[in-house]
């Protein structure tokens, strides 16, 4: 259980010894950013409450089951559109109360579950409340301070740390081969095993973002904008682009203090971004306005 999940070791030892002891809590609540393994480690748990043969090596029926996503006493509910709906904890508690088919548990997986609405939360508390004796409910979300605290009081909260930058090269080393990993990708990544997996199909763009900084004061503006290809081509990724490229601008405003101005400019393009302005005039303007900030 857990082998392959890194990080988090404290986490792991306190959800093994509970099932090794059978102290399972009813109600989980596991906090932390983005891409660090929360769900994951969720689903490892999952299958290991359902297991119905624990002190065996064999594969039992239910978690054959459960590995092929077809398993009856486990649902996983994740945000239908901006939101978890009352409607969706309303079908989570009708079906909670059906007795176990295959395993003696159950577990519901409640990803993303800052985003219930606060009617879903309420409606949820009932169940969070007096719960059946063989349901577990995980929930799994990013802001602890989204939840209300009379959820977060029913919970056994566990907060999830950033991965160790030395364990993350590690990682990608020995499964991706992505041995060139800088200390800009580490600062980008925050601990997000996650955002590191993300990045290995797309060294190569992000490689012409580092390259469009570098030049800025040394290229014409047609030559900045070949070398910014990866901004116009990234239109569902571009924030996570923009925050690499304040990294960047961050490292040379030590020399130059007009990359603070560009910073600036790139907190200007993502409020613009945010209010559903032109994509492509958005990304032109950035563009512009940082190599004449420093042309100047």
């Amino acid at each position: 259980m857990f082998e392959k999940i890194i990080g988090n070791d404290s986490i792991k030892e306190i959800l093994t010894k509970s099932i090794k002891n059978e102290t399972i809590s009813h109600s989980y609540l596991f906090v932390g950013i983005q891409g660090i393994g929360k769900k994951k480690l969720a689903f490892d748990f999952a299958k290991e409450i359902l297991c119905i043969q624990k002190e065996q090596q064999k594969s039992c029926q239910s978690c054959v089951e459960f590995e092929s996503h077809n398993h009856p006493d486990f649902m996983y509910l994740e945000p239908e559109g901006n939101s978890i709906k009352i409607e969706q904890i309303r079908f989570l508690q009708k079906k909670i109360q059906e007795k176990p088919i295959i395993s003696n548990q159950k577990v519901y997986i409640v990803d993303d579950a800052d985003k219930m609405t606060t009617e879903a939360q309420n409606c949820l508390l009932k169940t969070l409340e007096e719960p059946p004796d063989y349901a577990t409910i995980i929930l799994i979300g990013s802001q602890e301070n989204a939840f209300l605290n009379t959820i977060k009081s029913r919970c056994m909260i566990l907060h999830f740390q950033p991965i160790e930058n030395e364990k993350m090269r590690q990682y990608m080393e020995e499964n991706y081969g992505m041995n060139e990993l800088t200390k800009n990708h580490f600062e980008m990544f925050q601990g997000s095993i996650g955002r590191a997996v993300a990045l290995k199909d797309k060294q190569e763009e992000y490689h012409k973002i580092e390259t469009m900084i570098e030049n800025l004061e040394k290229k014409d503006l047609i030559e900045i904008v070949q070398l910014a290809e990866p901004l116009y081509q990234a239109k569902d990724e571009i924030f996570e682009r923009l925050e690499y490229i304040n990294i960047l601008l961050l490292n040379h405003a030590k020399e130059n203090y007009l990359y603070i101005n560009c910073m600036q400019i790139v907190e200007k393009t993502k409020k613009r971004l945010k209010q559903n302005a032109n994509y492509d005039m958005c990304i032109d303007d950035l563009i512009f306005n940082m190599w004449a900030e420093l042309m100047t």
